[in-house]
């Protein structure tokens, strides 16, 4: 057919269909780059590297019983160090997770992790997944006993002079920080569970370790004698086997009062 058009037609519509392509080929190029922006699911049924995330002090010590145990399960487990021992800006720590966990990911050639956060840890582990980028990289994301709608504590700690330091500040309820985070929902692709106890003494009140968009459980709920409280979460026996449950290859279970027994022996 373009034989039959003059010259001067011809490169006409040459030139114009060179632009309707041009035009598709942007339009296929922003659909692409659309799609990668969005964090796409990793593969849920291969568990990946396991990140355990400090509290507020960055104490690690408590994750002993945790990492021996998921180590025994033959996962490789990095507890994060974070800056300032975790009493610096939660953005900060929320970087050096991001870090970590990109160095994790290149050691060890896997396509995700499962990052446990205990206390305030839950609060950077959760900036790194809805701020940071981190949703495309967290197969499981699992808090116990994180202040996800802060806590009285830290409302009274910012009263005293020097008695809170910027993490603590941005732990009180409707911090900047807090009420930035929980009202956007949960990135799609990461699974969530959020372990809490009915008897914190340090998140006030207790159910403000609740996330919305999660599956949420007290240690009461499958346990109704456990009496833990905040600071002993990353060690209690129960605790350590809703983790361990919870980050395999299957999907988090509907844990209740009849899976006790087996966790507490």
């Amino acid at each position: 057919m373009l034989s039959a058009l003059a010259p001067a037609r011809r490169r006409l519509t040459l030139a114009v269909g060179g632009l309707v392509l041009v035009a598709i080929a942007a339009s296929g190029v922003a659909v692409v780059v659309g799609r990668d922006g969005a964090a796409r699911p990793v593969d849920q049924a291969v568990p990946g590297p396991v990140l355990l995330v400090p509290g507020y002090g960055g104490s690690t010590s408590a994750f002993g019983r945790l990492a021996s145990t998921l180590r025994s399960a033959g996962r490789d487990v990095t507890v994060v160090q974070l800056p300032d021992q975790a009493l610096g800006d939660l953005q900060g720590q929320a970087d050096e997770l991001a870090h970590v966990a990109a160095a994790v990911l290149a050691r060890t050639g896997a396509t995700s992790v499962d990052v446990v956060g205990y206390s305030a840890g839950g609060v950077v582990a959760r900036l790194w997944v809805q701020e940071g980028g981190g949703a495309g990289s967290v197969r499981r994301l699992v808090t116990l006993g994180s202040p996800h709608h802060g806590t009285q504590l830290a409302a009274l700690g910012s009263l005293v002079a020097g008695a809170c330091r910027v993490a603590c500040q941005q732990l009180a309820p409707e911090s900047p920080v807090l009420a930035r985070l929980n009202s956007a929902p949960l990135p799609r692709g990461p699974r969530y569970l959020a372990v809490w106890t009915t008897q914190d003494d340090v998140v006030v009140p207790a159910a403000s370790a609740e996330l919305d968009g999660a599956t949420s459980v007290s240690v009461q709920q499958v346990c109704p004698t456990d009496g833990v409280r905040h600071s002993g979460l990353p060690e209690d026996v129960v605790v350590v086997g809703l983790v361990a449950g919870s980050v395999g290859a299957e999907p988090i279970p509907a844990w209740g009062p009849s899976d006790c027994a087996r966790l507490s022996s």
